[in-house]
């Protein structure tokens, strides 16, 4: 009996890592054609408000079919279309050598890359929240954070895309009490909106400059409307720590230049991933040796 329980067990997680490779895949779709998508979108919208033309070449990328399904996947180098047996997560690049099938061009290693990450997150929650509806939306979760951690380290942008969806899906998932109570939900977004709006209204009232884009206010009241606003300290303090000390090393090692601008959706997403799994551990410990759980 027991045997077949942890064979039963490594089935699922097996499958769930599986399911993350393939849910990778498209990420990395998502990740390079959505922005594109949005620019030409703007450019659309730009030249019908003012009613004017673009100029012929660009005209027909406008109106070119592109979006997350069409054109199919195909080589940047060489126009080749990529077939499904070259696109199997991780195997085909493996198999490939790292190149395209038909000119050789090396493929960027960020593909396989976020192919594993998403499965290896996928079975995390998955290990930590068990076969239940509660790690189904944690899934939908972390790939839509993974997604707009990608986005954000290539374009320093969170699209609303996805992170209003991601906001409405945590009320609605919490009205039946997921992960918290629809009330602690609500207060969750809303406090999660305006802590940031603050600190970007007072640090540009000091300096005179925008330190965070609105994406960032977006992200984290989706994460107080999964989680609650209970979350939103532990949240706040992680980024915030992790951004730092990334944002201080990365000027040392590599140079950057102080005055620009860090992506700091990508911290905010892994802080929220963090809360999501052991939040409530982290929060009773710090609890625990402050004194101030006795």
């Amino acid at each position: 009996m027991f045997d077949n329980l942890i064979s039963h067990q490594a089935l699922l997680l097996g499958s769930a890592f599986i399911l993350g490779l393939l849910i990778g895949s498209f990420l990395n779709v998502v990740i390079y054609r959505l922005p594109i998508m949005m620019e030409r979108e703007y450019k659309r919208d730009f030249y019908s408000y003012f009613d004017t033309k673009p100029e012929p070449g660009e005209q027909k990328v406008l109106e070119e079919n592109f979006n997350l399904i069409l054109p199919h996947s195909h080589c940047p180098n060489c126009d080749a279309e990529i077939k499904a047996w070259h696109n199997i997560p991780i195997v085909s690049y493996l198999l490939l050598g790292g190149k395209c099938r038909f000119c050789g061009t090396a493929i960027s290693k960020r593909y396989p890359l976020v192919e594993l990450v998403t499965g290896l997150l996928t079975l995390v929650v998955v290990w930590q929240l068990g076969f239940t509806w509660q790690a189904l939306a944690g899934c939908v979760f972390t790939w839509a954070l993974v997604a707009l951690t990608g986005i954000d380290f290539d374009k320093q942008l969170l699209p609303d895309h996805i992170t209003l969806p991601l906001l409405w899906a945590g009320l609605l998932i919490n009205c039946w009490g997921v992960f918290v109570p629809l009330k602690a939900a609500v207060f969750g977004a809303i406090g999660g909106y305006l802590a940031l709006w603050l600190v970007f209204q007072l640090f540009k009232l000091a300096t005179g400059k925008e330190g965070m884009g609105a994406g960032d206010f977006k992200i984290l009241a989706a994460i107080g409307a999964w989680f609650g606003w209970q979350m939103l300290p532990l949240v706040i303090l992680l980024s915030a720590a992790v951004g730092a000390v990334a944002g201080l090393a990365w000027s040392a090692l590599a140079g950057r230049d102080k005055n620009l601008p860090i992506a700091f959706g990508p911290y905010l997403a892994g802080a929220g991933w963090i809360a999501m799994l052991w939040g409530h551990q982290i929060v009773n410990w710090y609890l625990q040796i402050s004194g101030l759980g006795r």
